[in-house]
This record gives C-alpha cells, sequence and structure tokens, in this order.
C-alpha cells in the first residue's frame, strides 16, 4: 500500500513540473530567444544497453565483476530556456544484470526496473559556432536526481531476492545530437545513475550502486513547423549576422544621404548661378534686377531700371582720403557670410552701408576681390568667391551704388596671403578685398 502511494505521489510531482513548465512565460529568455522565433519544447524516445559496468566502478566492478548486457527503453520530456541550458523530465525501464564466481560457483543477479523518473538540466555546450545558426553537431552533458522502483533477483549467498522498492538515484550523462532536420535529431548518449541504495543488485556491498544507459535516440521539437530549435541556436553567428545587415543598411543610408546632399549642393549652385548671373548685362544681378531685358549699353538705376536722364560722366581726379580707406577697411572687418554661402549676415549691412554712400558721394569705383582657402574643389571655391563679390555688390547697388563702377571678381583659392595649412591661414584666406580707385 505504501509502494503504491509513494508511485502515485511521484508521477503527480512530474505532471505538476511538466505542466509549470509549459507555463513559463517567455520572460525567462531574451526577446531575441523567445518562442516566437524558436521552438523550446520537445520529446525523446530511445533505447539502448542497461549495464551495472561503469568508468566509476572500482577494479573488482562492485558485488558482480562480470556485467551484463540487456536491452533498455526511455523517453523524455524537454524545455530549453536559453540556448545553451534546458529542463527535461526522464523516464526509463529495463534489466540491470550481472554475474560473479564465488568458490568456484557463479552466482547472478538481475534487477528489474519498473519504473524511474527524473529531473535534468541539460547543457548543450557547442552551440558556439561564429559562422552557423543552427549547429548540426550540439554536444551536451546533463545532470539531476531522480526515483524509480526496482526489485533484484539474485542466486549470490552474500544477498537474497528483493521485493519492489523506491529509491532515489542521481543522473550523470553526456552525448551529442545531430540535427537531420530544423525538427528531429538524433540523439547518442550516455549515462551513469548513482543509486542512493547498496542493494539494488540484491547484494548490500560497503559502496552504493550504479549501473550505465548508453542509448540512442530521435527527438522532435514541438511547436510552429519551419522554425528552428532553441537548442541548435548559435547566439553569436546570429549576432555577426544582424551585424553585418545592420552596417549594410548604415551604408546604404550613408551612400543615399551624401547623394542627396550632393544633388542639394549642385541645386544650390545652379540656383545661386542663375541669379547671381547678369542676363542683360547692365551691371545688376539677376536676382536685384527689377527691370530685366534692359537693351545693351543702356545706363541703369541700382535696381536695373533704365535712368529717365542720365547722370553726367565727369572727369576728374580721385583723391581717396585715410578717412575713406578706414569705412572699407571696417566694412572689411564686419563682413561675415552663411557658412558655405554667399549670403550677407545682417550684422555686416551698417558698415557696407557707409561704403555704399561714400562710392555714391564721391562717385568712386570699387573693385571687389573674392577669396578661399583651398578646401573643397577648385570649380566650388572659384563659384563661392564669386558668388560673395557678386553679392557685396548687389547690396552695394540696391543702397544706391552705380553698378558700372563696380567690379565684381572671383579668384577662388588662387591668391593665398597665408599657409592653407593651418586653420589660422585658412580663416586668412577666406576673405573679399575692397580696392578703392
Amino acid at each position: 500500500m505504501k509502494s503504491k502511494i509513494t508511485k502515485a505521489a511521484m508521477v503527480l510531482s512530474l505532471v505538476g513540473l511538466s505542466s509549470q513548465l509549459f507555463a513559463q512565460e517567455d520572460a525567462q529568455t531574451s526577446e531575441s530567444f523567445s518562442k516566437k522565433y524558436f521552438r523550446t519544447w520537445s520529446v525523446g524516445l530511445n533505447g539502448g544497453m542497461l549495464t551495472h559496468y561503469t568508468p566509476f566502478n572500482s577494479r573488482t566492478n562492485g558485488d558482480f565483476n562480470t556485467p551484463y548486457e540487456n536491452w533498455g527503453y526511455g523517453g523524455y520530456i524537454k524545455k530549453q530556456i536559453v540556448p545553451g541550458f534546458g529542463i527535461q523530465a526522464d523516464f526509463l525501464a529495463g534489466k540491470v544484470g550481472g554475474a560473479n564466481v564465488i568458490g568456484g560457483t557463479k552466482t547472478t543477479f538481475t534487477s528489474r526496473i519498473d519504473w524511474s523518473a527524473a529531473v535534468s538540466g541539460n547543457f548543450t555546450v557547442a552551440n558556439l559556432s561564429l559562422n552557423q545558426k543552427r549547429n548540426i553537431l550540439s554536444p551536451y552533458a546533463t545532470i539531476g536526481a531522480g526515483y524509480m522502483s526496482s526489485s533484484a533477483n539474485t542466486n549470490d549467498p552474500r544477498g537474497g531476492n528483493t521485493n519492489y522498492g523506491e529509491n532515489w538515484f542521481v543522473p550523470v550523462g553526456a552525448g551529442f545530437k545531430l540535427g537531420v532536420s530544423k525538427g528531429v535529431n538524433i540523439d547518442l548518449g550516455y549515462t551513469v545513475n548513482f543509486m542512493k541504495s547498496q542493494n539494488f543488485d540484491g547484494v548490500t556491498g560497503g559502496a552504493n550502486d550504479r549501473f550505465s544507459y548508453a542509448h540512442a535516440g530521435l527527438e522532435i521539437a514541438l511547436g510552429r513547423k519551419g522554425t528552428s530549435q532553441l537548442q541548435n541556436f548559435s547566439p553569436i553567428a546570429a549576432l555577426r549576422e544582424e551585424s553585418a545587415a545592420e552596417s549594410a543598411a548604415l551604408k546604404a543610408a550613408l551612400m543615399s544621404s551624401e547623394e542627396k546632399a550632393l544633388r542639394e549642393r549642385e541645386a544650390m549652385a545652379a540656383k545661386y548661378a542663375q541669379e547671381m548671373g547678369d542676363d542683360d548685362g547692365d551691371g545688376v544681378a539677376n536676382k536685384f534686377d527689377k527691370c530685366p531685358g534692359t537693351p545693351a549699353n543702356t545706363v541703369v538705376d541700382g535696381a536695373g531700371c533704365p535712368l529717365k536722364a542720365p547722370r553726367p560722366i565727369i572727369q576728374e581726379k580721385v583723391i581717396i582720403t585715410e578717412a575713406d580707406r578706414k569705412v572699407v577697411d571696417e566694412a572689411i572687418k564686419n563682413l561675415e557670410f552663411d557658412l558655405g554661402k554667399s549670403t550677407i549676415r545682417q550684422k555686416s549691412y551698417p558698415t557696407l552701408d557707409r561704403v555704399a554712400a561714400l562710392l555714391v558721394e564721391k562717385n568712386f569705383s570699387l573693385k571687389l576681390a573674392g577669396h578661399t582657402d583651398n578646401t573643397g574643389s577648385m570649380a566650388l571655391n572659384l563659384r563661392l568667391s564669386k558668388d560673395r563679390a557678386e553679392a557685396i555688390k548687389a547690396y552695394l547697388v540696391s543702397q544706391g551704388a552705380n553698378a558700372s563702377r563696380i567690379e565684381a571678381t572671383g579668384y577662388g583659392p588662387n591668391q593665398p596671403i597665408a599657409s592653407n595649412k593651418t586653420a589660422d591661414g585658412r580663416q586668412k584666406n577666406r576673405r573679399v578685398e575692397f580696392t578703392l580707385f
């Protein structure tokens, strides 16, 4: 009666453990290793040889020095927690036998395993492939604790037959699995079972008994068809693959961004070239010309419109004073443009206004020479230096200066006044020179 109650309690405990494992959420694993992407449950069936010989036996091989090989069979249910670790419930049945010779008389024993159940941790030790996300060969090791019901029949005078009894044991094993598909593995393993009993074989010896089980079987993964098993997954290979894909995506995005920026710069350059051009040749840039298309040689005002009464041209000696040069020098010092553009910043307007007033008052001529450093292409620097000189001319004309008496030229990086090898030298080379005459 006690045996039946113990057996029923063991079965209920294993059922409860299985239910608890099935009820666990994917929070035990990272998002990348969840059931959404992998199969984590599997069942296995196996068969093989049971023998009381193990690598841990003494030189006399225990109570019986001649092992017999008998067929055994078993199975398991496994839950893979992470790629390198899972928990499994194992079941085993069969017979273990052996023989001995005492005083010229041969004695034997046969222990029948009615049932056994164990819970073990399964450690997969080879899912560290650098190149393959799904391993084909996966060595593993197991260790756990179990409970079994067994009986022993022996003719050895040192012991006797035993009825079915329950005992604890510790299974320790190793093996490897061959992945034949995403859902099926061939399982080859060897387990040594350390009994917490000295009369598993019917003879009470000086140490606890042990027996081994060498088996071959199949493991079948449960879950969505077509997805891989978590135990065969190599996170290192997956990380390398994801990193390579991310790097390729970033490179593509960078190339697209650079191409877009290049198109924008070209469009901006074309726009400035059109705006700062002088299609009708009247000395006023298109952007500021309110009367485009005036006939050649027409005298125009600062807005590019024809003058009703052209101003008389009086030839006189030009006298430039120190005060005049000071006005121009202040305008040069205060001159600022937007970075990489020909747009004049508003803080430069007051000193440019004084230059414009000086040109109107004394009818001076002015040469504007734009310069850059050697950063960037020659074509871009020539265009930028020319555009900045033209922008200053356009502003002075808009303030009343005579467009025909202002010359705007761009020299790019061709006339440096300092070395372009230093930041300070490049800063000095980025300038617009004003020359009164």
